[in-house]
């Protein structure tokens, strides 16, 4: 009998492992067995999706998509001007949309609440969203643990890499500060006079905030008083901000930019684009947003049509640890829970809140995937290797726009000279735009 007993418990155990993979292969089939409706697919219905972009030919792809599932669903894509200002007068109209682009910043800011208020839960488990395929950082954190939005698209700081000149020079894509000093002496040996290049005729996009950023989030990740301070402006703050002015201005010193070049970059747009396509730069300095645009602009550069190159996106690496990935939302959408097709668009959002839909959506724009997997795209790949300790975000942290605008003006003002360090820490809460 106790050998009976014996035997059964070591087959149970046998079994464990086998039934583990086999529950491990039925989820994975389950999601490559990709969207199944729950609607009748003969619905018919007009589903209206607003936002403030020209045009959104990545979403518009996702519409013909989705009616391979539901044929007679319209669904349209319309712009709305001034969008931040009107998006509230738009909602509480007759015409308001099913579908409509929110953003974190919006959350808790009188002027938006109209915004948020008209916004449905889609944390709602009935709604069945995909929201394990999101990255942690890009998803709103709210008072109540409701979720008025999702993200469609990230966005982050770091430099486009001219890599066929890297591969030229027999050089490695820097991954520290030294590494990126060493890379910038290197270059300049070379003949190449601005090794790396940037927007720098205003605060708000310059390079100087584009490179620290990330690391002055890194002083303060863990430091809940600081974070108090500096988002109620104290004069003290100062303080908490001096290591990253610190930062910026070796930055310099150490020859890794040539201010002179940068000057003649008229935004940190289409003209970082088409200065960084001009070959000659092995690192340009610019946002996720920019890089969005480089896949449209190929044909716009003669330069790049005569000698096209490889080019990707990586962090700046600004400590001797390593980059930090500031991981960012950019665009998000929610639902109107006055919508008289409420249940189309929640089906219309649950087939778009997957890792394969949301990742396709991303390339077509050219901006990073919200997602968990960024390794399907080679453009941001490095962004995905980054160790988990080192990716932070502004919105986890808790930093306010009006603490970020204080640091962004104090890096500004000493990166070109207008103020010392010792200045612009004691300046701090006492910036304006």
């Amino acid at each position: 009998m106790i050998m009976k007993k014996l035997i059964c418990m070591f087959l149970s155990l046998m079994m464990i492992p086998g039934m583990a993979a086999c529950g491990a292969k039925k989820k994975k089939a389950e999601a490559e067995e990709g969207f199944k409706p729950s609607l009748d697919t003969s619905t018919s219905c007009h589903i209206n999706i607003s936002g403030g972009y020209d045009n959104f030919e990545a979403l518009e792809a996702e519409f013909d998509r989705f009616n391979e599932y539901y044929p007679n669903v319209k669904l349209m894509y319309t712009k709305i001007d001034d969008y931040n200002n009107m998006i509230g007068t738009v909602l509480n109209g007759n015409d308001a949309p099913d579908i409509y682009v929110n953003y974190s910043w919006m959350y808790g800011r009188e002027q938006y609440k109209s915004s948020i208020d008209h916004a449905e839960n889609l944390a709602d488990p009935a709604l069945g969203l995909d929201l394990d395929c999101l990255r942690n950082n890009v998803i709103l954190n709210t008072d109540d643990g409701t979720l008025p939005m999702v993200p469609v698209f990230s966005n982050t700081y770091g430099m486009l890499v001219n890599n066929d000149l890297f591969e030229k020079a027999g050089l490695s894509v820097p991954t520290t500060y030294q590494e990126l000093v060493n890379v910038c002496k290197a270059f300049r040996e070379k003949g190449y006079k601005n090794p790396m290049m940037g927007f720098s005729n205003e605060e708000k996009t310059s390079l100087f905030i584009l490179a620290i950023y990330p690391y002055f989030c890194g002083t303060v990740a863990k430091d809940a008083e600081a974070v108090k301070k500096l988002n109620a402006l104290d004069p003290s703050a100062g303080e908490y901000i001096r290591s990253s002015l610190e930062k910026i201005d070796q930055f310099l010193s150490d020859g890794c930019v040539d201010l002179e070049a940068c000057s003649g970059i008229e935004n940190n747009y289409e003209a970082v684009i088409l200065r960084f396509f001009e070959g000659d730069v092995p690192m340009m300095a610019c946002s996720g947003d920019a890089v969005s645009g480089t896949a449209k602009r190929e044909s716009r550069s003669e330069a790049f049509i005569a000698s096209p190159f490889k080019y990707t996106f990586v962090p700046i690496p600004m400590s001797d640890d390593g980059a930090i990935f500031l991981d960012m939302s950019n665009l998000q959408f929610s639902v109107n829970k006055d919508s008289k097709n409420i249940d189309m668009a929640n089906e219309f959002m649950r087939f778009l809140i997957t890792s394969s839909e949301l990742n396709r959506m991303a390339q077509k724009k050219g901006l990073m995937s919200p997602t968990k997997d960024l390794s399907f795209n080679s453009m941001y790949a490095a962004f995905g290797v980054v160790p988990e300790s080192r990716i932070l975000s502004p919105e986890v942290i808790g930093l306010t726009d009006d603490a970020v605008l204080q640091l962004r003006m104090a890096v500004y003002a000493v990166a070109t000279g207008q103020m010392t360090i010792d200045e612009a820490v004691a300046a701090f809460g006492t910036f304006e735009k």
